[in-house]
Order: structure tokens, then sequence, then C-alpha cells
């Protein structure tokens, strides 16, 4: 079976380049032409954080400012900037390491003047002002750790280790810290495994943000685990009994990335069309 369309071409802006990997660096493919560094042993970008990137885009009304929280090496924020050319985005990341290799990706793609990368922890009062110098976001994403430091073992990598557990901070801390940045009708855009959702559920309510679309994401036909893709609002912004009239939060169709027989299934190949990935069926 083919693997694209007949006649498809890898849409969006070609690259600047001009920055090469390091040794214990690779340069991947992400989104349409633009690329990302990552360490080949260390934290590596998910379908998680694309798909993430890509919910929030699809669901924030107009996304002029995006904040990328806990950014990693910048995953988040390229795919959004991608998605969103007119868009200025800033980042938080506390680990130098991954910071590191998001200047090298944003400079490769050409986003150095889009893209204002803060070095801090994301529930720090100081960081907050940082980023609300210039003003509120419309969109708020991120990617927190899934798991308490009691929960799973430690990653190898000790850059993959705060992107796998909750050294600095939870979903709940990353609700907390996008209640306070985002702007009137602006939306939190994140991501948790789907048997964690009264937690994640739990930290857009405890947040005061209204949980307005959720949708889950199977990996595998026949197989539980998962991840939920989550879309809120600060409640300020609706009426007090819009939750109840609403029936929120609005359920989606699951997308579900491989048949049992290990086929790609129609609804995870739409949305890699909106990422940029040839649109056809592997």
């Amino acid at each position: 079976m083919s693997t694209a369309f007949k006649g498809w071409m890898r849409p969006g802006p070609v690259p600047p380049g001009g920055v090469e990997p390091s040794p214990d660096e690779t340069l991947d493919g992400l989104c349409g032409h633009w690329k990302i560094f990552q360490y080949a042993k260390g934290h590596r970008f998910s379908v998680d954080d694309i798909l993430t990137a890509w919910y929030g885009t699809s669901w924030c009304p107009r996304a002029d400012r995006i904040c990328d929280l806990g950014s990693g090496i910048g995953t988040l924020a390229m795919v959004a900037a991608w998605r969103c050319p007119g868009a200025v985005l800033h980042t938080v990341e506390a680990q130098e390491m991954s910071l590191a290799l998001a200047k090298k990706s944003m400079a490769f793609n050409g986003l150095t003047d889009r893209v204002t990368l803060h070095h801090g922890d994301l529930r720090e009062e100081t960081i907050h002002a940082a980023l609300l110098k210039d003003g509120a976001f419309d969109l708020v994403m991120g990617s927190p750790p899934y798991w308490p430091v009691t929960d799973r073992l430690a990653a190898d990598h000790p850059q993959a280790i705060p992107a796998r557990l909750e050294v600095r901070g939870s979903i709940a801390d990353y609700a907390q810290a996008a209640a306070k940045l985002l702007a009137p009708g602006g939306v939190f855009a994140c991501v948790f495994p789907n048997d964690q959702r009264d937690r994640a559920r739990a930290a857009y309510r405890d947040a005061d943000l209204l949980l307005l679309h959720e949708r889950e994401v199977i990996f595998k036909e026949g197989e539980a685990y998962g991840i939920l893709l989550m879309v809120g609002s600060r409640r300020a912004d609706f009426p007090p009994d819009f939750e109840t009239k609403a029936e929120l939060p609005e359920v989606e169709s699951p997308i579900l990335i491989r048949r049992a027989d290990g086929s790609v299934h129609p609804s995870i190949a739409l949305a890699r069309a909106g990422l940029g990935f040839p649109p056809g069926l592997g």
C-alpha cells in the first residue's frame, strides 16, 4: 500500500539549517521540513508530545502568544510554531542540557526571533513574572512527568529522569502555572496517562480551570494503556452553570495508532497529516 497520496508534498517552510549535531546527538524529523536535536541515549520526543501540540493548537481559537511549560528539548513549542506561523512563543525548562538542545533546534529551524527560552522552574513566581512581562498567553501547553518518584524506576540518562518522574512538580503544578499565565479565553493543553484520568481532571479543577475537551489515544488495538489529550480554560471565563449545561468535558472519539495487526489506523493518519506527515496509510 502506498504511504502517501499521489502528488503529496511536504508542507511548510524549509529550515535554514547551518547547525550540526555533536557526536552524542541526533538530528531527527519533527514536522514538515523541521528537525529537532536530541541526545542519542537521552530523553527523546514522543507521540505524546507532538499530539499535545496538535490538540492544543487545534482547539485554541487564536494563538498569537504560546507558552510551553517544562519544555524539555522544545518539541511542543516547535510543533506549535510550525502550526501557528504568526505566533510568538516562550518556553520554560529547568535542565540546562535540554535547554542547550532546544537552542540548537530553534537556530536550525529559523525560530530564534520567534521563541524566547527561559531557564528556570515552572513553579517559581519569578519565572511567571518573566513570562508575563509582555502579556498573557492564548495557549499554554505542557507534557508533565507521569509518575511520582516512588512509583517508577529512574531512567538511565539524567536528562530523562525529570521528564518521566515528578522531580520538579506534577500535573497539578503545571495546571496551577497555566492558570496564572492564561489570557482571558486562552486554553491549557496537557497530556497524561489514561489510567490516571481522575488525577488529571483534579489538576484542572483544583487550578480553577474548566476542562473542555478530552480525547484518548490508544497505542495499539486491544491494549488498555494510552494517553489523554486535554484542553481547558479559566473557569472564570464561563458562566457558573456552564459545565453542567454543556456536559463537560466533551469526550471525543478515541484515536487509535495501530490496529491489532500492526497497520496504521486512519484516525492517527489524519492527525499526522495535520503535522506535516504523509496522509497515506502504511
